[in-house]
């Protein structure tokens, strides 16, 4: 069975979803852990600011054993997550996948980053042997299917993300955000996102921080800012009129007393903050303080929800798209699983045809007459091979399963050689 266990955005508060998230440091122990459990064959994990999902394939247990193990992992009880886990088997965590990939099941509609992300995610299956034939299908599938839609549909026109709400709503509380200063915690695609549009918007002057300080030159230069490193935050806040923040740290960068200390020095001039990190950059806290406007993930809300107007067009027809590439999906599926059971019936039909020519080789190595060793070797043939086909239709009939009489007769009589003159 194939299945997906997830808790998002829509399920779950901002709280609970730091609590489930998984750190790229965690990830190699977390798929060695849940691949150890006897029932999951398969697994891929995606961690994101706005959802931690769960694929496998499962060859029997109870698909409850996921979220025990989630929990376990976590170190959290079970009560707790089951109000917010979602769960979708075979085509539904096939459409599912789909869905998320295309941007569809995003607080963004349409946002492209959740689709590198699932990349990523199967990349760090693939390289910790997590996957087997069948997710390697399936996110190979839905990788395509994410570029039709992409390609085919205004998903993607006039591309809005999380970064580009934060960005936006820092347009609408200052009166010209040309004027302002930004500090970028962090150096990862929402981060160069935000740069990118905070460029694009005109802002004064960026700075770039992160605890690997190469990786804010690079994105530094790219926007022609100034690249940091985080011990230098408490100096960078002092100038900074906008802050926004995602980095992958499991404790926050900026705490209350950190913001406040830097306040005095700015004499109160106001600080806008967006922290989209999972967990938070930035202590709660620091939201009591005056002159600071901090706003989580959560309140971007706001600005989506006008995205989420503008794209619903595009997004109808991704669904319809999925939709059919879901039965595709199915229907090879139950091809393969038809091409398994004719290998093993080719191979038992092999079995039997080497165990006749063995006998008829031996019987010819001892003189026998060669019509009589080949008459024999046709009639021990046609027993065997339909010895076991006719005592199993001679059962289901006993067993009054008109079904299983009824396919017999479709898979097995040929009508047209029936009726075929013998030469």
């Amino acid at each position: 069975m194939l299945l997906s266990l997830g808790i998002n955005h829509k399920s779950a508060t901002l709280e609970v979803r730091e609590q489930v998230a998984f750190s790229s440091s965690q990830m190699a122990l977390a798929l060695e852990d849940l691949t150890s459990l006897a029932e999951v064959q398969e697994a891929a994990i995606l961690s994101t600011c706005n959802r931690t999902e769960i694929y496998c394939r499962l060859d029997g247990g109870d698909e409850r054993l996921i979220l025990e193990w989630l929990g376990h992992f976590h170190r959290l009880p079970v009560e707790s997550l089951e109000q917010c886990a979602r769960w979708h088997r075979d085509g539904e965590a096939v459409r599912h996948l789909m869905r998320v990939a295309c941007g569809l099941d995003s607080m963004v509609l349409g946002e492209p980053q959740i689709l590198g992300q699932i990349k990523s995610a199967y990349q760090v299956a693939r390289a910790h042997q997590s996957l087997g034939s069948e997710l390697e299908r399936l996110f190979q599938h839905t990788f395509a299917v994410a570029k039709q839609v992409r390609t085919d549909t205004g998903i993607g026109e006039n591309p809005v993300s999380v970064a580009y709400a934060a960005v936006n709503l820092a347009g609408r509380i200052f009166d010209d955000i040309r004027q302002s200063r930004a500090l970028l915690i962090g150096a990862g695609e929402t981060i160069e996102l935000v740069a990118r549009h905070l460029r694009d918007a005109g802002i004064q002057g960026i700075i770039v921080a992160n605890r690997t300080r190469e990786r804010a030159q690079t994105l530094a230069d790219e926007v022609n800012g100034v690249a940091i490193g985080l011990d230098e935050l408490e100096n960078a806040l002092i100038c900074a009129d906008i802050v926004i923040s995602s980095t992958g740290s499991p404790t926050p960068l900026l705490g209350k007393g950190l913001v406040e200390s830097a306040l005095k020095t700015r004499k109160h001039r106001p600080i806008f903050m967006v922290d989209i990190a999972i967990p938070r950059d930035i202590e709660p806290q620091v939201g009591e303080l005056d002159d600071i406007f901090l706003y989580s993930i959560d309140d971007l809300n706001e600005v989506i929800s006008e995205n989420r107007r503008s794209r619903q067009a595009a997004a109808d027809q991704a669904e319809e798209m999925i939709l059919a590439n879901v039965s595709a999906w199915q229907h090879e599926r139950r091809v393969r699983s038809a091409g398994d059971l004719i290998r093993r019936h080719r191979h038992q039909a092999e079995r039997l045809r080497a165990e006749a020519e063995s006998e008829a080789l031996a019987a010819l190595s001892r003189g026998q007459d060669p019509e009589r060793v080949i008459q024999k070797l046709t009639q021990q043939l046609t027993n065997r091979l339909l010895h076991g086909t006719t005592s199993r239709i001679r059962a289901a009939s006993g067993a009054e399963r008109v079904d299983l009489i009824q396919a017999a007769e479709e898979l097995l009589i040929d009508d047209s050689a029936l009726h075929q003159e013998s030469p």
